[in-house]
């Protein structure tokens, strides 16, 4: 019997089932076919790495076997004796970390059951998930399971949108709403969370004596396939399980999507964008991605709240937006604050969009996610301004002027815009609301 085959034979036998010494010793003693003495301070050892938290994944208990000079004493000593006679296919049940254990979650065991739970056979799940990538050399338009577009920004870069289609996007929709919302995101967040908003977002920081803006760049590529996967297996399910829900959820983009736009962004923008996309990421335009980002940057969260508070401030966020504020004392040392942030965030992975970094005091205008913030969360002058000689010439000339970008239900786009002027100012709001009302819309 090779040697990799009874290291992951025994590795197997201690991952499944209940951390216990009792059944460690009793599972490693059938695949061994004997009940050896040095296999109970092995599973202890075992125990010391990998008892408590997340299940260890397969590999990492195959590297911890080859390291462990206990087994290794052993296997030189009787390598005569020392063989696999049974390979063990014990299920492994949920191990969910203590925090997640009251999340009210379903219990997926088994790939098997996993397929059922989603309404796909065996093959259907490996497809959608892709664990092998092939989608990402496949050059058919029609056996890939994402459309993308390309956004340049400014400063030569790019934002790729990567809409699913309609079938995985149905499974996304579905682990989104019996998984992802079940877990509780973090205080400081208010970006796509039930019963936050921007509003509630800049709410700490108003009439603040001194705001610091960051951004993240790139932020959901910068969440890679293995990140998401080892969060699913924290919420106690197998490695099989959580590595296929991690690929229904995450996508590598085809090196062709970005063939055609090198004169616009550069042959060095473009190849540092193939390179980040290339590998699984969170593509945005799914609906997971947003929850997903969410949960994985709670550590993250802990760490920057923390920060500003033992420097007297507070921290929200709102998906790559982040915001800082304080009084006397956080002002006069922002920006070594705003230090030890970014480098925080570079501990985790994350780089600063330092072109967009802000410290706002008092003597200007604070803003953030376009609000104003100096005395109460308010629509900018000019925004407002824009807005209410949008809607007086849809009154005077008729909306179809109005509409120059060419909006399929401008209708509704305008009233999106004077909901959300009554949300942050009720007052400001009921002015440009009857001004809407006298608008007459083409039958």
């Amino acid at each position: 019997m090779q040697d990799s085959s009874l290291l992951g034979a025994l590795a197997q036998a201690l991952v499944a089932g209940e951390p216990t010494v009792e059944l460690l010793v009793y599972r490693c003693s059938r695949t061994l076919g004997k009940s050896w003495r040095w296999i109970r301070p092995l599973a202890l050892r075992y125990l010391g790495n990998f008892g408590t938290g997340t299940r260890p994944r397969h590999r990492d208990v195959v590297r911890f076997l080859r390291g462990d000079a206990g087994l290794q004493r052993a296997r030189s000593r009787y390598s005569g004796e020392l063989q696999l006679r049974e390979v063990l296919t014990v299920p492994q049940p949920m191990r969910p970390t203590a925090a997640a254990v009251t999340w009210d979650i379903p219990a997926i065991d088994s790939p098997g059951d996993l397929a059922k739970w989603l309404g796909l056979d065996p093959g259907e799940l490996r497809w959608f998930a892709d664990l092998k990538a092939l989608g990402y050399r496949n050059s058919r338009e029609q056996l890939r399971h994402y459309h993308y577009r390309i956004l340049a920004k400014r400063f030569g870069s790019v934002r790729l949108i990567e809409a699913p289609k309609p079938r995985l996007k149905d499974l996304q929709r579905q682990i989104l709403l019996w998984i992802l919302e079940k877990i509780p995101p973090h205080p400081a967040v208010h970006g796509f969370v039930k019963e936050r908003s921007i509003k509630s977002f800049v709410a700490p920081h108003v009439g603040q004596r001194v705001v610091l803006r960051m951004d993240l760049r790139d932020f959901f590529p910068t969440f890679g396939g293995v990140r998401i996967q080892n969060f699913f297996r924290t919420l106690g399910y197998p490695e099989s399980v959580a590595d296929l829900l991690g690929g229904i959820c995450t996508n590598a983009t085809p090196r062709d999507v970005w063939n055609g736009i090198a004169t616009n962004l550069g042959s060095v923008g473009v190849g540092e964008a193939r390179r980040l996309y290339a590998r699984p990421h969170l593509p945005q335009g799914a609906p997971t991605s947003p929850a997903l980002a969410n949960i994985s940057f709670y550590r993250l969260d802990c760490r920057l709240a923390a920060l500003a508070q033992s420097a007297g401030g507070s921290y929200t966020r709102y998906a790559d937006d982040l915001a800082f504020s304080g009084g006397e004392g956080f002002e006069k040392s922002v920006e070594r604050f705003e230090l030890h942030v970014a480098a925080i965030l570079l501990e985790e992975g994350f780089a600063v969009n330092h072109r967009k970094t802000r410290v706002m005091r008092q003597g200007v205008r604070q803003h953030l996610a376009g609000l104003v913030t100096n005395q109460r969360p308010n629509i900018a002058r000019r925004d407002f301004d824009r807005l209410k000689a949008v809607l007086t010439n849809c009154v005077r000339v008729g909306p179809e002027s109005q509409n120059r970008e060419g909006r399929p239900r401008f209708r509704a786009h305008l009233e999106g815009r004077v909901a959300f002027v009554e949300m942050i100012n009720p007052q400001k709001g009921r002015r440009l609301r009857a001004i809407l009302e006298q608008v007459r819309w083409p039958d």
